[in-house]
């Protein structure tokens, strides 16, 4: 099982090519799947296997995925509709392909996100505004 945690700042080169942290090359496979999270805020990176657990994880609450159901099919066909392919090369890095830098308004700066069981890829000026917003206290009761 994956546990991927931290923080950490880079830049994509100009070709899209985003070098992983170190930590994260030693316990990944040289495949991955990109996409973009639900709210486009940010991408999410997982290994094959841990892509399709998720997007089965996401209809849990409904009992699992009813492939009867016209609403959770378009909602699965969209999620896999959105996920890419990628590999890590040689030095530990993976192209991010234009489309989803795009949609998840990725420029030079990015930050890496451990997320347990995947890692995120955010905006840097994002990913600041969200962590500002995120108030730690509040899981805590008095």
């Amino acid at each position: 099982m994956l546990n991927l945690v931290g923080e950490y700042h880079f830049k994509l080169d100009a070709k899209g090519r985003l070098s992983l942290p170190s930590a994260f090359r030693k316990v990944l496979s040289k495949n991955l799947m990109v996409t973009l999270s639900p709210k486009g805020d940010c991408l999410y990176v997982f290994e094959p296997d841990g892509f399709g657990a998720w997007v089965n994880s996401l209809f849990e609450h409904n009992g699992g995925f009813n492939p009867s159901s016209r609403k959770q099919v378009a909602v699965r066909t969209m999620l896999n509709s959105r996920a890419r392919a990628v590999e890590v090369d040689g030095s530990g890095r993976i192209g991010i392909p234009a489309p989803q830098r795009a949609d998840a308004s990725l420029d030079k700066d990015v930050v890496v996100i451990g997320n347990t069981d995947h890692f995120e890829i955010w905006d840097a000026k994002r990913w600041d505004e969200f962590a500002a917003s995120v108030d730690l206290g509040s899981i805590f009761s008095d």
